[in-house]
């Protein structure tokens, strides 16, 4: 009896655990892994990379979201003050996705209406992983951010800490991936 009362006990927890679960603001990737490839690698400084930027999509935004913003950053980069990869803003609320090299801007693969601001590479768009040779594992924070504003009022020119900036004021939710690399 007290095993049969112990497994009615297990599936009703476990079956009101489903069902009250609270669905988080969650970002993924079908092209980036914990580990980053030659493909994300930049091009320049050494590296010899593909310099594309990984497929990134999202779900569950909060509401009161008014678009979404991307940031690719590095803590680990020798600089004291990290190493800002990839800045985009203002990407509509009605998307949730941002396909493989969409950080290529000649490509024009953005969703219509994003800006992409110059990274610590001096230039917009994406910049991928180039961390110095024999410097070890770095880490690459990629973050989406829910928005309570359509834009920022920013362009391609802001530099990543005037964006962060607009980011901390507007900012209603936040998801990351993490993804490691090396030389």
């Amino acid at each position: 009896m007290k095993l049969k009362l112990y497994q009615f006990s297990l599936v009703l927890f476990l079956l009101g655990s489903t069902l009250f679960a609270q669905k988080t603001f969650t970002l993924t990737s079908k092209t980036l892994g914990g580990q980053g490839t030659i493909t994300e690698e930049f091009n320049g400084f050494g590296c010899t990379g593909k310099n594309e930027s990984p497929q990134l999509s999202w779900s569950n935004a909060p509401e009161g979201t008014k678009s979404f913003a991307v940031t690719m950053y590095d803590p680990d980069a020798p600089t004291g003050s990290g190493w800002w990869h990839w800045v985009v803003f203002d990407i509509p609320a009605n998307v949730n996705e941002l396909v493989s090299n969409a950080g290529n801007i000649a490509l024009k693969l953005a969703p219509k209406g994003a800006v992409q601001s110059i990274t610590d590479y001096g230039k917009p768009g994406y910049g991928g992983p180039c961390p110095p040779e024999g410097h070890g594992v770095h880490q690459y924070i990629i973050t989406v951010h829910a928005l309570k504003t359509d834009t920022l009022g920013l362009d391609t020119n802001t530099n990543p800490a005037t964006v962060g900036f607009y980011l901390w004021n507007n900012t209603l939710a936040k998801a990351s991936i993490v993804t490691y690399y090396k030389r």
